[in-house]
């Protein structure tokens, strides 16, 4: 069999540990931050093609049904995978969230260079921690 398509479930929860998980599985993960408040959903995560590591969670925000949603990357350093949400959970309020570097599904960014990365690093590391 190749690909998830073919899989059964048993077969598909063998990609998730206690420490590791399938990128396909992290897809449409929740994101909630520190009060339990939901803030949307992992919509993809961007690789470092050297490292392997991943760089940046780009989360699904706002609209309602897909219609006027945008997408927001994440540090991934800056989400903590939290077993009672079921999720992660990141230290934003829903108006720091409102104005991070975002883009609208039919607008991506030029990620070539790196500036749009460190815009968005630079947004993140200045922000103070949401108790």
């Amino acid at each position: 069999m190749s690909g998830y398509g073919n899989k059964t479930s048993a077969e598909l929860n063998k990609s998730e540990t206690a420490e590791l998980i399938a990128a396909s599985k992290v897809n449409g993960t929740s994101v909630y931050n520190r009060k339990g408040d939901s803030l949307g959903s992992i919509y993809d995560v961007m690789l470092n093609k050297r490292s392997g590591q991943v760089t940046y969670a780009v989360m699904s925000f706002g609209g309602f049904l897909g219609m006027g949603e945008n997408y927001h990357p994440v540090p991934w350093k800056k989400l903590e995978y939290s077993p009672q949400h079921g999720g992660y959970v990141i230290d934003l309020d829903k108006r720091q969230l409102e104005g991070a570097p975002a883009y609208a599904p039919s607008d991506a960014p030029d990620w070539e260079g790196g500036a749009y990365g460190a815009s968005v690093d630079r947004y993140y590391n200045g922000l103070p921690v949401v108790a």
